[in-house]
């Protein structure tokens, strides 16, 4: 225990680069004293059943046993914890399946209870034999060492959102998929439309007045269209409820500050803000980027540093529409009349943050793609500067922050820290080679 409280003391587990939570004895160095009498509650999670393991102050081998995911069964092991420890007490849990309604039910039950980033769990290369007895043991343990590091959960009103932005993405790969189908199987039969682009209403009407010569054939065709219909309404029906969702408080104002962006709107704007619920835990725009993926692998010995591609942890999905909105930065720096439609009303703080994105990042990709970078390349490079307008727009709000300052985070002294993610600099144009 002194040992993990030394490391804490030095600073060597701090996550707060990545804007993540410690937990359990590290969390107490770094905010408040260490409670000795804490109860640690490790639990590995199932649709049906859940091991618990429960470490008592002082003691080397925990309590291990298993209850049923049923609600009652859940209110008599919060009853059963609270009753038997002699003090504070702490659980946790792997994200998963279960979501965050296991944190929710303990907590009702004033249990509090921790859910745990999967892929920050410290793992033993040797080890083969794994069982739920054993993960709950671990993540016990784990706990009470302070090794493992938490994920931000997000209230029931900010999850329904963030579902309703996954739901209408997930619609949306579904409408793709379909279309490809109706595609392909009138290109099997020779039948392709040569008179402009594709999913037009010019095209959804000659999709109708074609036929196919055997019957069967036909049936089937026309089973197609109607799913290829009903794929579009629903695809229809969702972007009028997020519309409906980003008019309305809090989302009105991010929004309409993202969508001064190029490359944004609504959509994509609600899916950012619902994605990225609590900004606050962000205290810089290249903790932003590092929890986006988007900065650069390292591979350090001795004197030898070997910086690699973007990481690629955290959210895949922010990190994708990102990316999406960084092709458009390789057009004339512009404002069209559609982008202005969409700056009129909202504050000019943001419209001047947007501008200044929208200059920098022009000249940041045809700056790399002249020195020889691919196209992809390049776009990575400029979404990843991209981060820093989000964040100094979502985060700074009120404030007339300067966009190149936020895209730029560095230290006191003026230089840019090793670990930062710095935007414009020789290091950033190495993670892109």
């Amino acid at each position: 225990m002194l040992l993990v409280k030394e490391a804490c003391d030095s600073g060597g587990w701090s996550t707060g680069d990545r804007g993540l939570t410690p937990c359990g004895v590290r969390a107490a160095c770094e905010k408040e004293p260490v409670m000795d009498n804490t109860t640690f509650v490790g639990l590995d999670v199932h649709k049906n059943e859940h091991v618990v393991a429960i470490y008592a102050p002082g003691a080397q081998e925990p309590e291990v046993f298993s209850v049923s995911n049923r609600p009652e069964q859940i209110r008599k092991l919060a009853q059963r914890l609270l009753a038997k420890a002699p003090g504070p007490v702490v659980a946790c849990y792997e994200a998963g399946v279960l979501g965050f309604s296991l944190k929710r039910q303990l907590e009702s039950w004033k249990v509090p209870c921790r859910v745990i980033a999967p892929s920050l769990i410290p793992a033993r290369p040797g080890q083969r034999v794994v069982t739920d007895y054993r993960d709950a043991r671990d993540l016990g343990e784990y706990l009470r060492g302070g090794m493992l590091t938490e994920v931000a959960a997000p209230d029931e009103a900010q999850e329904g959102v963030r579902d309703l932005c996954r739901w209408r993405g997930s619609a949306q790969r579904d409408l793709i998929r379909v279309r490809h189908q109706v595609t392909k199987f009138l290109l099997r039969r020779g039948l392709v439309y040569r008179d402009g682009s594709h999913w037009t209403g010019k095209h959804h009407q000659w999709l109708r007045v074609q036929t196919v010569p055997d019957a069967v054939g036909q049936e089937v065709y026309k089973e197609m269209l109607v799913e290829l219909e009903r794929r579009v309404e629903q695809v229809k029906a969702l972007d009028v409820r997020m519309e409906e969702v980003a008019g309305q408080a809090p989302y009105r104002e991010p929004v309409g500050w993202l969508c001064c962006l190029r490359g944004f709107k609504t959509i994509s704007a609600l899916s950012v803000v619902a994605e990225l619920y609590g900004i606050e835990r962000f205290g810089s725009a290249r903790q932003l980027m590092s929890y986006l993926g988007l900065t650069a692998s390292l591979a350090q010995s001795g004197h030898s540093e070997v910086r690699g591609g973007i990481t690629k942890a955290g959210n895949v999905r922010v990190r994708r529409l990102l990316v999406e909105a960084s092709w458009h930065q390789m057009h004339s720096p512009v404002t069209s009349r559609v982008l202005a439609k969409r700056r009129e009303g909202q504050p000019a703080w943001a419209v001047t943050v947007a501008k200044k994105a929208q200059m920098r990042l022009h000249r940041r990709y045809w700056s790399l793609v002249h020195k020889g970078k691919s196209p992809g390349k390049a776009v990575t490079a400029v979404a990843r500067e991209l981060v820093g307008f989000v964040w100094a727009l979502l985060r700074l709000k009120d404030q007339a922050v300067s966009g190149e300052e936020a895209a730029s985070p560095r230290t006191r002294k003026g230089r840019t820290s090793r670990g930062a993610a710095a935007v414009g600099t020789k290091k950033e144009t190495a993670v892109v080679q």
